[in-house]
């Protein structure tokens, strides 16, 4: 733990700061508009979100870029100096309409150079002889330096080699961000502290205006690193709190049908027609299940699960407990290829048992359409499997209990609110989150806090390891044909898998249509190949799915559209396309599509041998392993995409990096949460406010007593 360094007066003496007045923040002051000279600036500030006072001293720097010295300037280049004025005066332009230009002779401790400001006269008065400047322009050797940004400093001439970088926008420099932070620098003792003073002390945390002058002045690194540190637990409580009080609220203002009785249709399917073992993780989830379902509280769980862990059982078992109480259950996915998979999936493992369900997507024909909305209303229809259709006005379900929404961060807030709309009256459906993209702790923390968790990292028995290589060689391309034609030759099949559905001048990658165009008439003549891509019509989606499922067709040409739901167990071999061009997670997805049979499998990913994203699928098979490699290459922003549920993204924690500071906020976040819901407490009064400054809405959902 970082401890606290500095406080807001760390800067006064301590005779001065015994004998200072007290001083009491101003928040009004904060609120108060930004002013700036100039309609372009006012256009960028605005497009910035700088609207106050506040506003600005909360756009932190982004990072802190080295400064060059006069000396160690090229002509021609573009950099950023700190200096010394040594004399400033204003030459008038012959030109008409030109104001007077500002010409200055400034230096550091390597040597001076002349510097010209246009059609700002008043800068003579501003900066005076002895005003230390961080100027930001090109530098163009005898004519001098042209100032293109300009900002005073009080960093020493003298080893300045950091200056602060902003945000910026066309019309609103980073240099002239920093010059108006500085004009407004004692206002930063206006900003309020929300932390009760128990957190603060128990985390060492220096207070707010502290932390906030530190990040735009810092004295020195531990500063800027306390700063930092401060300003990231805000956010991470902040996030917390809000993501905590969502789930008490959803807890105590909605209700769910209680489905508590005995397992007469689940434990026949289980015993007599599921045609393997539950692993234990597959166990251990159906009884978190069970727990959630027997209650009134609405289930709201996400199941996170490896390649080929199961995670279609348990969603199935949890539709089938819905069923045999009598209610209806739902599945939603993204794409039409998705739901369809899982329609097939789901008639599979119910066997004999008599349970009606049907499939609705976009492409379903009116009168198929017209005949399950019809059952659906009328509560003749059990189960029902589709995409966005299902949330769509004229959907009403007799009795829906259940809910499992796949692959749901592709879903937005508004479209699972749909969802649960459609839930009995006055009540909501218990809902199962499932994902096939494992995430990291930290990041399931900080975007899915409200949910509970089920892991299934258990492959079942049989499974064989995905032999997994990096190829980018001539050789190796020969050589991979070989080896695929040796499957196929065996009565096997194979993906090959591109990025592109149609070739593009712009980009140089391989297209799917030509491919499968290519392959039919060179390595794999003589074999069926199939084409699947997400523009293909439905009826052409299905026939191929259903030719390679059936083994008519030996090769599927693909583009990612079968990242997940796609089961074929005689599948054995995968070649993927400039694999570079695709994340972590969606390569183990894609390579998840083999080694679902009883033969050894072999993945060959087509890209430059020294990326770390295809070195770590080579070297690695654990899902929830390469998610963490994941995180730390790429960072949360593009791991799993945004949640979609109203919180915003962190402007000053990182995650991985600020991985125990979430731990440690949540811990806090759960007692306030516990002994003070409503945050009406004196000392949580200023937290109320800070959460609802961040997060609107949410933040002032109501509690019922």
């Amino acid at each position: 733990m970082v401890p606290t360094q500095f406080a807001s007066s760390h800067r006064l003496p301590p005779h001065e700061l015994a004998e200072a007045p007290v001083r009491y923040p101003r928040p009004s002051r904060l609120a108060e508009p930004l002013k700036v000279e100039g309609q372009k600036a006012q256009q960028a500030t605005t497009s910035l979100g700088l609207l106050s006072i506040g506003d600005l001293l909360e756009h932190l720097p982004r990072d802190r870029r080295e400064a060059r010295t006069v000396a160690d300037l090229r002509p021609g280049e573009n950099a950023t100096v700190v200096v010394e004025v040594r004399s400033i005066a204003s030459r008038s332009v012959r030109r008409r309409g030109m104001r007077p230009l500002v010409e200055a002779t400034v230096a550091d401790e390597t040597g001076p150079m002349k510097v010209t400001f246009f059609n700002q006269p008043w800068l003579v008065q501003r900066y005076p002889r002895g005003t230390r400047l961080v100027l930001h322009g090109k530098f163009e050797a005898r004519n001098g330096f042209r100032v293109q940004g300009h900002a005073t400093t009080s960093e020493p001439l003298a080893g300045a080699d950091a200056v602060a970088h902003y945000p910026a926008t066309e019309g609103l420099s980073s240099t002239q961000i920093l010059a108006l932070v500085r004009r407004h620098a004692s206002a930063v003792s206006d900003v309020v502290e929300p932390l009760p003073s128990s957190v603060r002390v128990s985390e060492r945390l220096p207070d707010r205006p502290a932390a906030v002058s530190a990040s735009h002045f810092p004295q020195a690194e531990h500063d800027l690193d306390g700063g930092r540190r401060r300003l990231a637990f805000d956010e991470l409580l902040l996030a917390q709190l809000a993501l905590l009080r969502r789930r008490r609220t959803r807890h105590e203002n909605a209700t769910a049908p209680v489905l508590d009785g005995e397992r007469e249709l689940t434990e026949r399917w289980l015993r007599d027609l599921l045609p393997f073992s539950l692993t234990g993780d597959q166990q251990r989830a159906l009884e978190a299940i069970d727990r959630d379902l027997a209650s009134s509280l609405p289930m709201q769980r996400l199941l996170m699960g490896e390649v080929g862990s199961g995670k279609t059982v348990v969603a199935l078992y949890a539709l089938l407990r819905a069923v045999e109480h009598g209610f209806q259950g739902a599945l939603m996915a993204p794409t039409e290829t998705l739901a369809e998979q899982h329609f097939a999936t789901i008639q599979s493992l119910t066997g004999g048992e008599v349970v009606s369900a049907g499939l609705l997507t976009g492409s379903t024909p009116v009168a198929r359409r017209r005949d399950l909305l019809g059952k659906l209303s009328s509560g003749e229809l059990s189960l029902i499997v589709g995409t966005h259709a299902l949330i769509e006005e004229p959907v009403s379900f007799a009795r829906l209990a259940v809910a499992v929404v796949d692959e749901q961060h592709r879903f937005g807030v508004r479209q699972r609110a749909a969802l649960d709309a459609k839930g009995p009256p006055h009540q909501t459906p218990h809902i199962l989150h499932m994902t096939a993209t494992p995430i990291p702790r930290t990041l399931a923390l900080a975007g899915y806090g409200d949910l509970d968790f089920t892991l299934l990292r258990e492959l079942p028995r049989g499974r064989k390891p995905v032999q997994t290589f990096v190829c980018s060689t001539e050789r190796e391309r020969a050589r991979a044909y070989d080896r695929i034609r040796e499957e196929l030759r065996a009565g096997r099949q194979a993906f090959v898998v591109c990025p592109l559905i149609e070739e593009s001048e712009a980009l140089q990658a391989r297209a799917a249509t030509v491919e499968a165009e290519r392959l039919r008439a060179g390595e794999l003549r003589g074999f069926e190949v199939a084409l699947l891509h997400g523009q293909l019509a439905p009826a052409a989606k299905q026939g191929a799915m259903a030719a390679f499922a059936a083994g008519a067709a030996q090769v599927l040409v693909a583009t990612s559209v079968i990242e997940v739901g796609i089961d074929v167990p005689n599948a054995t071999v995968m070649l993927v396309e400039d694999a570079d061009r695709y994340g972590i997670s969606q390569l183990h997805q894609l390579r998840g599509r083999i080694g679902r049979g009883a033969h050894r499998s072999l993945c060959l990913l087509f890209g430059p041998k020294d990326s770390s994203r295809l070195r770590a699928l080579a070297a690695h098979a654990d899902g929830f392993a390469l998610a963490e490699i994941d995180l730390r290459l790429r960072g949360e922003g593009e791991l799993v995409g945004t949640r979609q549920h109203g919180l915003a993204q962190f402007r000053v924690a990182e995650l991985p990096r600020d991985g125990e500071l979430l731990e440690r906020a949540r811990a806090h976040a759960e007692r306030i949460v516990d002994e003070d819901q409503r945050l009406e407490a004196p000392e949580n009064a200023l937290l109320a406010q800070a959460l609802a400054a961040a997060y609107g809405a949410e933040a002032r959902a109501p509690i019922r007593a």
